[in-house]
């Protein structure tokens, strides 16, 4: 399949690995080497900062005097200059003290206070720097990876120009016991048999998405030579840990929604920053994901068309998930080219929440219905083992009476029974052109933004099997 770069232009997929590993050229960003970073004096105080009004209207660098972020060198033109924690710190109106507690224990701070802070932090765009590049001007020689804080991934409607052909996506026939894989083109029957995929014969059953996505980072960043720190957050907790590891490291990967548009935007002034999983067009960073729409319109293609199955359940994962923006729309595509063929679908929604406990709970308000659908697509491999958890306590049969798939091919649907019909996107290669990424954007800052798409493949096991 195609990868997916620029504005929507193809090109083989191989070509990916090729434009990312490009030749080492240092990362600058213009404003490092403007000036010193050196405060000359302090921030002029205000008027009226002392009076109870004077906190409640908006502060501007106008209204402070910051010749400090905006000056002339003699005989040179006007530059910018990196926004310090001084200027945090008089543009809320509170203590360096202060700041530096918001930016390293945010908890010890009033929410008011840290509110305050934070909103002076996405105002001036700073970003605390690490110690080894404030003194010597180098790179730290290690890349960040945030990552969300819970087992799901906390939009405008996803940009078909960048969609690949569902009828490209290979659906295997990945049952125990078989010894060979038929490779089927939706529509057309078996085309080939290969031998079954030797990244799916792993042995450790608690593996899940980020797992892979992790390991796929580390092993890259290991072979370019950086060192990886990954940071976890929720909530408020997130702005704070962004901001922090944002200093540290010399680029960021960052999964989509788990950080908000605006504090990833000014990050990037600073270092590389690359968008994990997301679709939205729109913003100037790089962006690396898997085909979510083509995936999922592949196999919701073989459950009504190779399968018959005409009265389906989708079990839908966070309505602010980009993975679940193109993954529910592969499906609705899906539906609709089939009830334009003459089928008459059914289609149930039920929320799962890309957790386990939330497919329980869709599979048990699907069984108090007393009507089963004759499939439950699941957005993700989480919900799907969810929904055969509660199948298989009530004794629902799959998939004799109920068909259940999933999406993300996490080792965990290899060690269900029965084991799980899934989309498996390339976790691991997602890891690895996430660094590649970052380290072209060191060498080359200049590059237009580069939106990056991997392929998937389905995966027909027990749960859902090939006829």
């Amino acid at each position: 399949m195609p990868g997916i770069a620029g504005s929507g232009n193809r090109c083989p997929a191989t070509s990916v690995t090729d434009v990312l590993d490009d030749g080492a050229r240092r990362w600058s960003a213009p404003h490092d080497r403007a000036a010193p970073h050196r405060r000359t004096a302090p921030p002029v105080t205000p008027p009226g900062r002392a009076g109870a009004g004077a906190a409640a209207r908006p502060r501007t660098p106008t209204d402070l005097g910051w010749s400090a972020t905006r000056r002339r060198p003699p005989g040179g033109p006007l530059v910018t200059k990196a926004p310090t924690v001084y200027d945090v710190a008089a543009h809320a109106d509170v203590s360096i003290a202060t700041v530096s507690r918001v930016l390293r224990r945010p908890d010890d701070v009033r929410p008011e206070t840290r509110s305050r802070v934070l909103e002076s932090v996405r105002a001036l765009g700073y970003v605390p720097s690490g110690a080894a590049r404030g003194l010597a001007g180098r790179r730290t020689g290690v890349l960040g990876l945030f990552l969300p804080g819970h087992d799901g991934i906390d939009g405008p409607e996803p940009d078909w120009a960048r969609v690949s052909d569902a009828s490209r996506i290979p659906l295997i026939d990945d049952r125990e016991r078989v010894e060979a894989s038929t490779v089927v083109e939706p529509g057309r029957g078996a085309t080939s048999l290969t031998a079954p995929p030797a990244s799916d014969h792993g042995s450790n059953p608690a593996n899940l998405y980020f797992d892979e996505v992790l390991r796929g980072a580390e092993v890259e960043a290991w072979r370019r030579g950086f060192a990886l720190m990954v940071a976890a957050g929720r909530g408020s907790s997130r702005e704070v840990m962004v901001n922090d590891i944002a200093g540290r490291v010399d680029g960021l990967a960052v999964l989509a929604q788990t950080v908000p548009g605006d504090l990833l935007a000014h990050v990037s002034r600073r270092i590389p920053v690359v968008v994990l999983a997301d679709s939205r067009p729109g913003d100037d960073l790089d962006h690396v994901g898997v085909d979510n729409v083509a995936g999922m319109h592949a196999l919701t293609d073989f459950v009504l068309g190779t399968r018959g199955v005409h009265d389906v359940a989708y079990v839908a994962g966070p309505s602010d998930s980009p993975d679940e923006l193109d993954r529910h729309a592969g499906f609705d595509r899906a539906v609709e080219a089939h009830r334009a063929a003459g089928a008459r679908v059914t289609v149930r929604v039920e929320p799962g929440e890309f957790s386990r406990a939330g497919g329980r709970r869709a599979a048990a308000a699907l069984l108090e219905t007393g009507d089963l659908p004759r499939a439950v697509l699941c957005a993700n491999d989480q919900s799907a083992l969810g929904v055969l958890d509660v199948f298989g306590e009530q004794g629902v049969d799959v998939p004799g009476r109920v068909l259940v798939t999933g999406f993300d091919g996490i080792d965990a649907g290899r060690f269900s029974r029965p084991r799980l019909t899934t989309v498996r996107q390339p976790m691991g290669e997602l890891g690895r052109i996430a660094v590649r990424t970052v380290v072209r954007r060191l060498t080359d800052p200049g590059a237009p933004p580069q939106r990056v798409t991997l392929p998937v493949e389905v995966l027909l096991r027990e749960s859902c099997p090939a006829l």
